[in-house]
């Protein structure tokens, strides 16, 4: 069944993986939700923040050199997506630098005339958490600190379920599915309960309808 809003348009999910490097298993954990959100009807588009080629925040860069063009591509991404899937590991008990940085960067976009500003991007945007490690506590902690930075520093609604995919080094089969149905019917809750929260803020939205019609 198409996951699609009352007037037909299927939510846009942006999945954004905490790791993108070869072997990685959030990535594997990403595609894998990427595939189950696809199967509910959801426009799903898996971004690697490495191509956006953002330095590390500093602040004499920034100065000398202004905000870098990636992070006004994750700011498009963002305004253009109804909902974030951020699925990222755990690198002493925090999220990935890869996130953080990019999300760094994103709060110093400014509003132009074709682009609204970083902060005004992700307010009340929902965002859903997964997270795999090949530990017993799957990555927990990283999505706890990063759902406590989305909504303070970015005013987004992080949905309430999550999910941390512990063991993930044996978690996947030779095509990237999960083995277990356990983890699987997780993962799904996790991915329906995103879709459903992006439709009904969607559907509360007025400028929603415009963007339906059009």
């Amino acid at each position: 069944m198409a996951d699609a809003q009352p007037g037909g348009t299927p939510v846009s999910l942006l999945v954004l993986p905490g790791s993108s490097r070869a072997g990685s298993l959030n990535l594997a954990l990403a595609r894998a939700a990427a595939r189950i959100a696809q199967r509910n009807g959801a426009l799903v588009r898996l971004l690697d923040l490495r191509t956006l080629g953002l330095p590390v925040y500093d602040g004499d860069v920034e100065a000398s050199d202004g905000v870098p063009a990636g992070a006004g591509e994750l700011v498009d991404a963002i305004v253009s997506a109804d909902a974030l899937l951020i699925v990222t590991p755990e690198y002493n008990g925090f999220p990935t630098p890869l996130v953080i940085n990019a999300f760094d960067w994103l709060s110093r976009t400014t509003a132009t005339d074709s682009r609204t500003a970083g902060l005004h991007a992700t307010a009340g945007k929902p965002a859903g958490l997964l997270s795999a490690s090949p530990g017993p506590l799957g990555g927990l902690r990283s999505m706890n600190f990063l759902r406590q930075y989305l909504q303070m520093a970015f005013a987004m609604v992080v949905s309430p379920r999550q999910y941390a995919l512990s063991r993930a080094d044996q978690a996947f089969d030779d095509t990237g599915g999960l083995k277990e149905e356990r983890a699987r019917q997780s993962v799904e809750g996790v991915v329906a309960s995103l879709l459903q929260l992006a439709r009904a803020l969607k559907a509360a939205d007025p400028r929603s309808a415009g963007r339906s019609a059009g």
